[in-house]
């Protein structure tokens, strides 16, 4: 665990923050130490980064993206890290790039909205594949932001920390806007994707794997997908209006539907069929989703 922002800068070999809770480190500047840390790694604290000219992009899954400007990424404290150290060409890290990372510690959060705020966004807990990739524009915006951070991070006072707070919970704000449009502008993969997610259940309900495995898991769900739980939920949403456990939901209802109409299948069999333990939890859910219960609705069929 690397707990503190200043243990962090001497693995970079960048000079000592400024603030203990909260820097900005150059991207050409970072020289990491040869150090087995790099393996696996956890930090104690957020990470925002910007990055442009990155040499090694196909690690961001460049092709699926609409702009090739800034990519951004996150993460959140305690998550396991890994980094390949660059290759050093005519003594520069190439493949670092340049651009900002945005170090955050928790303890400069307490006390503030921002505390709790920051752990709704799901862009937190991204795979590095679902990067944020940037139009001309928005980069610029972002990079705004980093130099205002970095220039307050120079004059520590009494109102530091809530102008500070204040340009992070903007940059997160504007964030949140650039994902949603990428979710839309990458329409064609992200509705691929759904689909993959659909045929999944479907296989699942239809193989009666739920009776041997129980109702399907959003995390299996993403691992198959090779997408993170998160980066499936929050696009699902945009797409569709509901997150990944909703639209199980809905395939849930779907199939018990099915088996109502075409079956003579008792509802506690059908419950056990679809990977309910109980048949009163599938009865409530029936309820909330449909109105009716499952006898109701097939004796509307009868």
């Amino acid at each position: 665990m690397i707990n503190s922002i200043s243990q962090f800068h001497r693995l970079l070999s960048v000079h000592d923050p400024l603030h203990p809770l909260v820097s900005v480190v150059h991207v050409e500047d970072i020289r990491p130490v040869n150090n087995v840390v790099w393996e696996g790694f956890f930090l104690n604290f957020y990470t925002i980064s910007l990055k442009r000219n990155v040499q090694a992009k196909g690690k961001y899954g460049q092709s699926y993206y609409d702009f090739d400007k800034g990519v951004m990424s996150f993460t959140a404290p305690r998550q396991l890290q890994s980094h390949v150290i660059p290759v050093e060409i005519d003594n520069q890290q190439k493949e670092l790039g340049t651009g900002y990372v945005l170090l955050l510690h928790p303890d400069f959060l307490l006390q503030n909205p921002l505390a709790h705020k920051i752990l709704t966004f799901g862009y937190f807990n991204y795979s590095i594949n679902e990067a944020l990739h940037l139009s001309e524009r928005e980069e610029q915006d972002i990079l705004d932001l980093f130099r205002k951070i970095e220039q307050e991070c120079e004059h520590i006072d009494r109102i530091t920390q809530d102008i500070i707070l204040a340009q992070i919970d903007l940059m997160l704000n504007y964030c949140n806007r650039f994902y949603e449009r990428q979710f839309i502008t990458r329409k064609p993969v992200n509705s691929n994707l759904l689909s993959r997610l659909d045929q999944l259940l479907n296989n699942y309900f239809d193989e009666k794997k739920a009776m041997k495995n129980g109702l399907p898991v959003v995390k299996d769900l993403a691992e198959q997908l090779k997408v993170s739980q998160r980066y499936l939920s929050d696009m699902a949403r945009t797409l569709t209006g509901q997150n990944t456990q909703q639209l199980i939901h809905d395939k849930l209802i779907e199939k018990a539907k099915e088996r109502l109409m075409t079956t003579n299948l008792s509802v506690s069999e059908i419950a056990f069929e679809l990977g309910f333990e109980h048949s009163q939890s599938f009865n409530k859910l029936f309820k909330n989703k449909t109105n009716v219960t499952p006898l109701e609705f097939r004796s509307t069929f009868n």
